[in-house]
């Protein structure tokens, strides 16, 4: 498939994005959590064990997607590295080669076992010290993803840097893009148990949430114009180069996601604050809920984005 004048690998990067989303998600909802949901609902133990449930369920899904999009994207990165069809590429002896013998492999091995890690701190989920491995062990499954990037293959100093700011870059979107999942379920149950009980935690965790966008959204923007300056190189590249018009792309997205953070923090979850169960409350939840999940897909655009980013030669290479 041709788009913007380069080759793009279809079952690539569609298995890039699905892996990148759910990995997101799976990091995303255990940050929620230690960041947003145990203080905002530390006082409202019903709505706590409902929302734990569904931060842990969202988590396992995530992982479980991930786990089995990563076995998908092994098999067409070997076909692709072996340059071998892909019935060919599935023996023994070429999978077993770059498992061992590729950075890709060491990355996947080493991911794995995080991912192990993951999925039993979360089957054990009710002791404190699973949830904060939960939580370390899904920082550095997203964070690993960075080696087998762009980042990965920067030689010196200069891809220590890049490494840095690209394993940074993706704990940041995993903080807000995979953190709108629990928020939206957090607010839709808020919807459903109307009145204050629900109202007054669901307004912290939003506050909360908004506060954690904004951190991420710094991240986010010094770690992007290093990875930017990095992969493009100068303005000319970026407006020319198929690369440089796709992250153009990927920034006018992250900017229409900013101002409907903006309008939930400034507009819609102060109406939370009302001290009774009405319709313009009952209205804020819902525009709440929309909103959430408008960025969710805006949010999944822009993984499909870095789906064929990491696919094409960046745009430094081509000028």
């Amino acid at each position: 498939m041709d788009w913007l004048g380069a080759a793009i690998d279809g079952p690539l990067v569609v298995t890039r994005t699905i892996h990148f989303a759910a990995a997101a998600v799976s990091a995303g909802a255990l940050i929620f959590r230690a960041a947003v949901a145990e203080p905002a609902l530390r006082s409202t133990p019903p709505a706590t064990a409902v929302v734990r449930a569904q931060i842990r369920l969202t988590a396992s899904i995530g992982l479980a997607i991930a786990v089995s999009s990563g076995v998908v994207w092994f098999q067409l990165q070997v076909a692709a590295i072996s340059g071998l069809p892909f019935g060919e590429a599935m023996t023994l002896d070429v999978l077993s080669t770059v498992l061992n013998e590729t950075q890709f492999g060491l990355v996947l091995k080493v991911r794995l076992v995080l991912a192990i890690i993951l999925a039993a701190c979360l089957a054990y989920d009710r002791f404190a010290p699973a949830r904060w491995l939960a939580l370390g062990s899904a920082l550095g499954f997203i964070a690993a993803i960075a080696w087998t990037g762009h980042a990965g293959s920067t030689l010196g100093e200069l891809g220590n840097l890049h490494l840095a700011a690209d394993a940074l870059h993706l704990i940041a979107a995993a903080a807000w893009i995979g953190g709108l999942a629990p928020l939206t379920l957090l607010l839709a149950a808020g919807r459903r148990n109307q009145g204050f009980a629900w109202a007054s935690p669901a307004r912290d965790a939003a506050q909360r949430f908004s506060t954690l966008g904004i951190v991420s959204v710094g991240t986010l923007l010094v770690t992007g114009i290093v990875n930017a300056w990095i992969l493009v190189g100068s303005v000319h590249a970026l407006i020319v180069t198929g690369y440089g018009q796709l992250l153009l792309l990927k920034l006018v997205a992250f900017a229409i996601m900013l101002g409907f953070a903006a309008a939930n923090r400034f507009w819609l979850t102060p109406q939370l604050a009302l001290l009774s169960q009405n319709e313009p409350q009952l209205e804020a939840f819902r525009q709440l809920t929309r909103n959430s999940v408008i960025e969710i897909a805006l949010g999944l655009t822009i993984f499909a984005i870095v789906g064929v980013l990491g696919t094409l030669h960046p745009a430094i290479h081509l000028m």
